[in-house]
C-alpha cells in the first residue's frame, strides 16, 4: 500500500499545519508540519485533510430514496432550519448508504469555506484527496456518553449519531446531561486520525467539485470569499430555542477566527467584522459599475412615478443613490427587479418631502 499524508487544517491560515505519513498497517512512517514559507514542496502521495469541525454541519438524516444528487437536495430541505446560508452556498456530503430503515450521515459546509480550504493546502503545496471534518475522525462510543477531543481552541464531541464542534465553554450545554469521556493521550486522538485517514467516514470535496460551477454567479471571488466569512460558519441551532444569545457569541467568535484566516490585516483591526461588512458593502457589484447602473435605471422606470435623484459611486463607502417615489413599498419593488440582475437594494433612510418619499440606498451583490 502506498503511504497516506494525512494533514490537519489549521484555524488560523497563517498558522503551520501538522500531518502524518502513514505507510502500510497503518504505521505512522513520519510526523511534522508543512508552511507556506517552506523552500521545499511536499512529496505528491494521496493526501486526507482534516478540517475544523466547527464549521461543518454534521446530521444523520433520515432520507427519501433517490439519487445521490436528489438525497442531497432532501438533505439541505431537512436542514433548512439550522442553516444560516442560502442553499445555494453551501455543499453538501452523503456518507456511505445504509442499512435499510437506518439513518445516513450528511455533512453541510459553506463553498467558500471549501474554497478557501482549497487555497490553503494549494499554498502548502498539496491537494487533498479526502477532506474530512475532524468531529468525524473520532470513533462513535457504543452507549450514550459522548467522546471529546480538543482541536485548536475547540472540543469536538462524538456521540451515538452525533458530531459537532463547539468552544468549551458550551461542552455541558450540548451534552444536556449525557456523560462527557475526555480523550487527552495524544497516542490515542493519534490512532483514531490515522484509521480516519484509511478509511474516510464521509468526504466533503466531490461535493464541492460537483456544485463549484453551479453556485458562481461572477462575483469577484474576494468579494465572494469576503461575504460568506460574515455569515460562517453555520450557525446551528444546537442549543434550542432561548440559547439564541449564545450562539450568536459563538457564531462572533468564530467569524472574527475565520476573518484572521481570510485577511489577517482585517483581523487587526478594531472591529474585525465591522470592517469585513464594510469591505464588502464597498465591493464592486456583479458586472460592475455600469451594469449595475443599467439594471438601478431599468429598475427605478419599472416603478411608477420613480425619479433617480442622485448616484454616487466610491471606493471606500461603495455605490449608492437616492430615489425619490410615491409609496414606501417601492423601494421592495425596485429591489426585486435588481436581483433578476444578481443585484440587492438596501434600504439606507427614508424621509417625507412634499407627499412624496425620498430613499437611501446602497447596490451590492444578491446573496
Amino acid at each position: 500500500m502506498k503511504p497516506t499524508r494525512l494533514i490537519l487544517i489549521p484555524a488560523l491560515a497563517g498558522d503551520p499545519a501538522p500531518y502524518l505519513i502513514i505507510g502500510a498497517g497503518g504505521y505512522v512512517l513520519e510526523r511534522g508540519q508543512l508552511a507556506m514559507d517552506a523552500v521545499e514542496r511536499p512529496e505528491p502521495m494521496r493526501t486526507v485533510a482534516v478540517a475544523p469541525g466547527a464549521d461543518v454541519l454534521v446530521r444523520w438524516l433520515d432520507l427519501p430514496p433517490g439519487s445521490a444528487a436528489q438525497q442531497r437536495t432532501a438533505a439541505l430541505w431537512a436542514l433548512k432550519d439550522d442553516l444560516a446560508v442560502a442553499p445555494d452556498r453551501l455543499s453538501v456530503a452523503l456518507g456511505p448508504v445504509p442499512a435499510a430503515g437506518e439513518p445516513r450521515l450528511a455533512a453541510v459546509v459553506g463553498l467558500s469555506l471549501l474554497d478557501a480550504w482549497t487555497d490553503y493546502l494549494a499554498g502548502l503545496g498539496v491537494r487533498a484527496d479526502v477532506l474530512v471534518p475532524d468531529v468525524l475522525t473520532l470513533t462513535e462510543p457504543s452507549d450514550d456518553s459522548l467522546t471529546a477531543v480538543a482541536f485548536g481552541t475547540s472540543i469536538a464531541l462524538r456521540g451515538r449519531r452525533f458530531a459537532a464542534s463547539v468552544q468549551p465553554d458550551l461542552v455541558d450545554l450540548v451534552a444536556h446531561g449525557r456523560s462527557v469521556e475526555p480523550v487527552d493521550d495524544p497516542a490515542s486522538v493519534e490512532r483514531a486520525l490515522v484509521q480516519a485517514a484509511l478509511n474516510p467516514p464521509i468526504d466533503l470535496t466531490p461535493a464541492r467539485v460537483r456544485e463549484k460551477a453551479e453556485s458562481r454567479r461572477g462575483w469577484n471571488r474576494a468579494a465572494a470569499l469576503a461575504a460568506a466569512v460574515v455569515v460562517s460558519p453555520l450557525v446551528l441551532m444546537i442549543a434550542g430555542a432561548g440559547r439564541d444569545e449564545m450562539a450568536a457569541a459563538r457564531a462572533d467568535d468564530q467569524a472574527r477566527a475565520e476573518i484572521a484566516r481570510v485577511d489577517p490585516e482585517l483581523a487587526r483591526t478594531p472591529d474585525p467584522v465591522a470592517a469585513l461588512r464594510g469591505r464588502v458593502r464597498a465591493a464592486p457589484p456583479p458586472g460592475g459599475v455600469m451594469a449595475a447602473t443599467a439594471a438601478l435605471f431599468t429598475a427605478v422606470e419599472g416603478v411608477p412615478d420613480a425619479e433617480l435623484d442622485m448616484l454616487v459611486v466610491d471606493p471606500e463607502d461603495g455605490m449608492k443613490a437616492s430615489v425619490t417615489h410615491p409609496d414606501y413599498g417601492d423601494v421592495k419593488l425596485i429591489d426585486s427587479a435588481m436581483r433578476a440582475s444578481g443585484l440587492t437594494v438596501t434600504e439606507t433612510g427614508t424621509e417625507d418631502d412634499a407627499g412624496r418619499v425620498v430613499s437611501d440606498i446602497t447596490i451590492g451583490a444578491a446573496r
